[in-house]
């Protein structure tokens, strides 16, 4: 079972707002301006809507003519479409520094797809037993790797050793994502 943590705000709604006058806004997004709060209600119950305050700490306190239901649908909509805008992920390509070049023609076309998604790409390679006395092979790889993928990406961190492992952090280049297409590469 995936348990899930809502954040909700309380929005006080027609007669439960307490300031005397509010700025108003329409449904339509037009500003009627600073009014008193039985006239913005008024107004409100014509349309045969709520007066929703949005901004309560603003000197006067803002309030939105829209129907609540409709209200609370948009800012949950605006939460969540948030949150898919942030995911970004650290994807990690391993080598060994003796790789054979199938292999590594392989490793390298993942790490374009992921870069194409727009993730971040860590190439690592790893050293086992006496590989170690040998880095030089490592960097020379590395090196291959970031050539063979400068085109779309760009070098977040230099090559350093943690360990047996040397490790650089690519970053994605002019990858927009775009709600009508899935990748747009921008020039």
């Amino acid at each position: 079972m995936q348990w899930r943590i809502t954040i909700k705000r309380f929005y006080r709604i027609n007669q439960y707002i307490q300031a005397e006058k509010v700025r108003v806004i329409t449904d339509e997004g037009k500003q009627l301006g600073v009014i008193t709060l039985n006239e913005a209600l008024f107004q409100a119950r014509q349309k045969g809507l709520d007066l929703v305050e949005v901004a309560e700490k603003a000197q006067p306190p803002v309030c939105k003519i829209i129907d609540f239901k409709k209200f609370k649908y948009q800012e949950a909509k605006k939460l969540r479409s948030g949150k898919k805008g942030k995911k970004q992920d650290l994807k990690e390509i391993r080598f060994t520094p003796f790789i054979a070049s199938k292999d590594y023609q392989t490793r390298i076309e993942r790490a374009k797809e992921f870069l194409n998604q727009g993730h971040k790409v860590r190439l690592s390679v790893k050293f086992v037993g006496r590989q170690i006395t040998r880095k030089e092979f490592g960097h020379k790889l590395l090196t291959r790797a970031v050539k063979e993928l400068e085109n779309i990406s760009k070098v977040e961190a230099e090559p350093k050793f943690q360990g047996r492992l040397l490790m650089t952090v690519l970053k994605a280049k002019g990858v927009m994502k775009d709600a009508q297409t899935k990748n747009k590469k921008i020039s």
